[in-house]
């Protein structure tokens, strides 16, 4: 059960930190918006975490969750910056 929690809770961490860094601090970086980038980072994330995988609670599919959470937010982020543009855009 713990297991399962701190998974879940890791993904959900890793989605909201990278969602909003994209969205507050990348805003302005062009090659942020690439369709490749989300999956670079959530990969990049996942091999980071990998080695924390020695200690007990946390195993290999947590790092796994963890990248993948951090992949979804980064592509979320962006999204949020491009729909964000069309509204000022149309001028709203």
């Amino acid at each position: 059960m713990l297991g399962a929690l701190v998974l879940l809770g890791v993904g959900i961490v890793g989605f909201l930190v990278a969602r909003n860094f994209v969205r507050d601090r990348l805003r302005f970086v062009e090659s942020v918006r690439a369709p490749l980038v989300p999956l670079l980072v959530g990969v990049g994330a996942a091999l980071v975490t990998w080695p924390l995988a020695a200690l007990p609670i946390i195993t290999t599919a947590t790092s796994a969750v963890f990248g993948l959470g951090t992949g979804l937010g980064t592509r979320s982020g962006v999204k949020q910056l491009e729909s964000g543009e069309r509204r000022l855009a149309r001028g709203r």
